[in-house]
């Protein structure tokens, strides 16, 4: 396992989940968003609504989703979950009361909204955040969650976080603005230094309003 890289109250690896996850603590919440399996790891670049949308290569890792060992580890790895795009991963779940809904704003030929699987029991909540906010945030990654879902995400949550598909930051950002702990594991060197520049960048700007 590579020595993670610490800022502040971040601790990121680079690697694969299912290879640093067993030599891991426990933690509080494990919040993610993983490959879904569908191909959509690019995006031909827009000139449409809102400014258009940026290219990214198509590099393959969305190609298939994470293995039944991935869920498995990531399950064991926190006591509470809340993990993006669980339609694709119904079959590796437990059954839940409490799914999330991220309701674009949207009704274009693109999906209208995505939905989280919890771990927590309870009735189904949605948030409702337009797909322009991920311009506002400046996306860097091609499935890249606004960050304002992302911390009302972990502001249901207790305790540490991790994310063990960490992508470009998000969750780590959210878990910087609210004061918590956090720790990301990204297998995509180009994405594991951008998450780190901006979980750097958050945490700079909490000490700043500190």
């Amino acid at each position: 396992m590579n020595s993670p890289v610490t800022i502040g109250g971040a601790t990121l690896y680079l690697g694969d989940c299912a290879d640093i996850l067993p030599a891991l603590g426990r933690a509080g919440a494990c919040v993610t968003d993983p490959p879904y399996g569908i191909g959509k790891d690019g995006q031909k670049r827009s000139t449409g609504g809102h400014g258009g949308r940026k290219a990214y290569a198509f590099e393959g890792w969305d190609a298939e989703r994470p293995s039944a060992e991935h869920f498995r580890l990531m399950l064991a790895a926190a006591d509470e979950h809340i993990v993006w795009g669980c339609n694709y991963f119904a079959d590796l779940l437990p059954p839940t009361s409490k799914w999330l809904v991220w309701d674009k704003g949207q009704r274009i030929n693109q999906s209208d909204g995505e939905l989280a699987w919890t771990s927590f029991d309870g009735a189904l909540r949605i948030y409702t955040q337009n797909r322009v906010a991920l311009m506002q945030d400046g996306a860097e990654h091609p499935t890249q969650k606004p960050f304002s879902l992302m911390r009302w995400c972990v502001a249901m949550t207790t305790g540490d976080v991790l994310d063990p598909f960490m992508g470009s930051g998000t969750t780590g950002m959210a878990s910087m603005n609210l004061g918590r702990r956090f720790v990301g594991i990204e297998i995509n060197p180009a994405y594991f230094e951008i998450a780190c520049r901006r979980i750097e960048d958050s945490q700079r700007q909490a000490r700043m309003f500190a």
